[in-house]
């Protein structure tokens, strides 16, 4: 909920997958967390409140808000790792394909990255994640995947082996996991089966190597901006960049930008 310009993170998640085709969304909340539930539903105090001040811009986007999807949210009782988290919703995924997106990556380009997810889905109907190529020094942060390149397409690369977070120069590669992935509901018993891995955590990781071994998973380099607004730095400089390319905003960021003293402090 922390804010990007002038809306919280987790609405750039739920826009991008409604601009990827999908119209029901499933959010996974913890206990005594209220405020995300509440972003998304209908205010009428609020509304009231903006009709009667005549601030219909701002109470048409609160209405749109509402509208962007059909929502349900489910509760993960403890924080046992984002395998246990997807789990939770299994009854409500039911039997088909879902995707998976984590808030804390934003990730801007010209064709949303579920997007790219699905259509790669869509060509080999197996489970695909979204990757990025990090310095080896980061290599300790991320899930990291390898495996065999697509001779068609550089992008797309079907995977053999999938290791989270391993320790500095032990990485099977630099393909490193960002928080997009498109699932065949084979993940939810993969994950059943799946034991605590690293941090005493069930590792969405370790499953998703069980689906590339029994039935095939493939890795997506992905094409577009990534922002790690889970950092503070990443955060700030998310917000400007989404800030510039807002008309509304971008004249006076811009021009406040170029006043700044940007030489080291002596």
């Amino acid at each position: 909920m922390l804010p990007l310009v002038d809306r919280p993170i987790i609405h750039y998640s739920v826009e991008e997958a409604v601009n990827s085709g999908i119209d029901q969304v499933i959010m996974v909340t913890a206990f005594h967390k209220r405020a995300v539930e509440d972003y998304f539903d209908r205010s009428r105090d609020i509304e009231d409140m903006l009709e009667e001040k005549g601030d219909y811009e701002r109470l048409e986007e609160m209405r749109r808000i509402s509208k962007m999807a059909d929502f349900a949210y489910v509760r993960q009782g403890e924080p046992r790792g984002l395998g246990d988290a997807v789990l939770t919703a299994r009854h409500l995924v039911g039997n088909e394909p879902f995707a998976l997106i984590l808030p804390d990556d934003v990730i801007v380009g010209q064709t949303p990255v579920t997007r790219q997810l699905i259509d790669c889905f869509n060509t080999h109907r197996a489970s695909v994640v979204a990757v990025q190529d990090v310095p080896e020094a980061d290599t300790p942060s991320y899930g990291i995947v390898s495996g065999q390149t697509d001779p068609a397409d550089h992008r797309i690369t079907r995977l053999g082996t999938l290791v989270e977070k391993p320790a500095l120069g032990t990485a099977p590669s630099r393909l490193a996991i960002v928080g997009r992935y498109l699932l065949t509901p084979a993940i939810f018993e993969a994950i059943e089966r799946t034991a605590p891995g690293y941090g005493g955590e069930i590792q969405i990781t370790d499953a998703m190597q069980v689906i590339a071994d029994e039935e095939g998973m493939y890795a997506y380099e992905f094409e577009g901006q990534r922002f790690d607004t889970g950092r503070p730095l990443g955060l700030l400089i998310a917000s400007i960049t989404l800030g510039l390319m807002r008309p509304d905003v971008a004249p006076e960021l811009r021009a406040f930008l170029r006043s700044l003293d940007l030489d080291e402090p002596s």
